[in-house]
C-alpha cells in the first residue's frame, strides 16, 4: 500500500506536489469513489485509479539527461510555437517532464523523468542539491567580487545562500571571463541576477553539473538514459545534502588545505 499522491507521481501524472493539488480538487477516483483527502493509501496493482475519468498507466520509469541547447523552452509544449525540450527526445513515447528549469538563453545539463517522486526529491528546497554553472561574463571580476557572490548577495527576492565561486578561464583579448559557480537554490534566473547585481552581466551560461551528475561530453541537443547507479547517487545526494552554508564552508576549507 502506498500514498495516492506517490502512486500518481510514479505513474507520470505530474510532480508529487501537483498530484496533491489534483487530488484536493476532486479529480481522482479510487474504485469509483472520489478521493480528496491527502495521504489515502492505495494498492496500485489492485485498485482502479482514475484521473479526470481516465485510468492511470504504469509507464516504464525513465530518467534522461539532455544537453539543452540555448533558445529552447524548458517545457513539454509551448503555445508560441518555440522549440521545447521534448523536441530533442526522438523515440521517447513516455511523457517526461523537466526536473527544475533552465531559462531560454541557458544551455546545459537538464534531467527529465516521469517519476514525480524523484523530481520532487531533486527540487525540494530543503535538500539543497548543488548546481554548477559556467558563466561567461563581461570583463574580469576582482577576487573580492567573487568573494561577495560566495558569501551571498542581496537580490530583489532576498539574500542568496552561500555559493562556491571561482575562476575557470580568463580571456583578456575578448575582455570576458568564465566563472565556475555552484549554487544550492533554484531561484528563477538566479545566476544571471547575481552577476547583474555586481555589474558583470552574463554573456553565456551553461549548467555542467547537477549534484553528482556531470554533463560530460554529451553533445548539444542530444540525450541519454541515466544508469541505475546514477539515479541512486542522485537520490542519495539529495537525502544527504547539507545546508548551503555548511557545504560552502566545507568546500572552502578543502580548497585552503589543498
Amino acid at each position: 500500500m502506498e500514498r495516492l499522491q506517490k502512486v500518481l507521481a510514479q505513474a507520470g501524472i505530474a510532480s508529487r506536489r501537483k498530484c496533491e493539488e489534483i487530488i484536493s480538487s476532486g479529480r481522482v477516483q479510487v474504485n469509483g469513489t472520489v478521493v480528496k483527502e491527502l495521504g489515502v493509501k492505495v494498492d496500485p496493482k489492485a485498485d482502479v485509479i482514475l484521473v479526470d475519468g481516465k485510468p492511470i498507466k504504469n509507464e516504464q520509469t525513465l530518467y534522461l539527461l539532455l544537453h539543452k541547447p540555448k533558445g529552447v523552452i524548458t517545457s513539454a509544449k509551448d503555445t508560441k510555437g518555440r522549440k521545447v525540450v521534448s523536441d530533442y527526445l526522438p523515440g521517447i513515447k513516455e511523457r517526461v517532464y523537466p526536473v527544475g528549469r533552465l531559462d531560454y538563453d541557458t544551455e546545459g545539463l537538464l534531467i527529465l523523468t516521469n517519476d514525480g517522486e524523484f523530481a520532487y526529491l531533486m527540487t525540494h528546497p530543503r535538500h539543497h542539491v548543488p548546481r554548477t554553472y559556467r558563466a561567461t561574463v563581461e570583463g574580469t571580476p576582482h577576487g573580492s567580487v567573487l568573494e561577495k557572490l560566495a558569501k551571498g548577495i542581496k537580490l530583489e527576492d532576498g539574500m542568496t545562500a552561500p555559493a562556491i565561486v571561482d575562476y575557470h578561464d580568463v580571456n583578456p583579448e575578448k575582455k570576458e571571463t568564465v566563472i565556475s559557480i555552484t549554487i544550492f537554490e533554484g531561484r528563477n534566473r538566479q545566476v544571471r541576477r547575481m552577476f547583474e547585481a555586481v555589474h558583470y552581466p552574463v554573456i553565456r551560461l551553461k549548467r555542467v553539473q547537477f549534484g553528482p551528475l556531470h554533463l560530460g561530453t554529451l553533445a548539444r541537443g542530444k540525450f541519454r538514459h541515466l544508469t541505475p547507479q546514477e539515479v541512486e547517487e542522485l537520490r542519495k545526494a539529495a537525502l544527504e545534502a547539507e545546508s548551503p552554508a555548511a557545504a560552502a564552508d566545507e568546500s572552502q576549507s578543502v580548497q585552503k588545505k589543498n
